[in-house]
Parts: C-alpha cells; structure tokens; sequence
C-alpha cells in the first residue's frame, strides 16, 4: 500500500479525479480526519471536507502509471 496527500479544490477536479481512478482494478481510498470513503465513490468523496488535504492509500506501487495519471492532484 502507497500513501500519499491529495487536494481537491474543485467539482471538476472530484469529477476528474474520480473519473482516473475508476479506470485501475485495485483499491483506492481517501482519508480525512477520523472518515475513509472509497476514491471511486464521487458521493463518497463529497462527504469529505474538501478545503483539507486528504491522505490517499493505494494497493499498487510506486512505478504504476496510476501515480503519474493523478499528479495533478499531488499536495
């Protein structure tokens, strides 16, 4: 598992976001404070508060292309 620290500061940057990681089989979570929702729920995403970073957890390695797709996200 991979963490690393995200925001998303916009309805398009979620719908983007979003959009990336459903295209990977392996799971992704984001983390805020005490909730965990699942990357590829937009509805679960929005439950979170999004003026905060948010720590993403990845069930892939550092040299997947998953990393490079969402390095715009990158805190």
């Amino acid at each position: 598992m991979t963490n690393v620290t995200i925001t998303l500061s916009s309805i398009n940057d979620v719908k983007n976001f979003v959009n990336i990681v459903n295209r990977y089989s392996f799971d992704v979570e984001l983390i805020c404070g005490k909730y965990v929702v699942d990357a590829k729920s937009i509805m679960g995403i929005f439950s979170l508060d999004l003026s905060q970073k948010l720590l993403l957890q990845a069930e892939c390695g550092k040299d997947d292309p998953f990393w490079e797709d969402i390095k715009p996200f990158l805190a």
